[in-house]
């Protein structure tokens, strides 16, 4: 199950989540996401690890404090596509 972690602070690395959230399982693999422009971080990223494991997670870490800040722990959504500009 990929999930997604939201408001997290600027200073966290990968390995700082992957730590985090190993302690309910084996952690498939964490991706910080990073400004395209300036490569700052965006506070945000994502995990992937087993269902059960990551159900286990979610519970715990949503609103739980992380550096100074409450992040947000929920089950990653599909991206959604913006609408194609119509052509004439």
């Amino acid at each position: 199950m990929n999930i997604y972690v939201g408001n997290l602070p600027f200073s966290v690395t990968e390995d700082d989540l992957k730590e985090v959230f190993e302690a309910y399982g084996e952690v498939l693999s964490v991706k910080l996401i990073s400004d395209r422009e300036t490569g700052r971080p965006r506070g945000f990223g994502f995990v992937e690890m087993d269902n059960a494991e990551a159900d286990a997670a979610i519970k715990a870490l949503n609103n739980s404090e992380m550096g100074g800040r409450m992040i947000k722990v929920n089950q990653s959504e599909p991206r959604k596509s913006a609408p194609r500009p119509r052509r004439w």
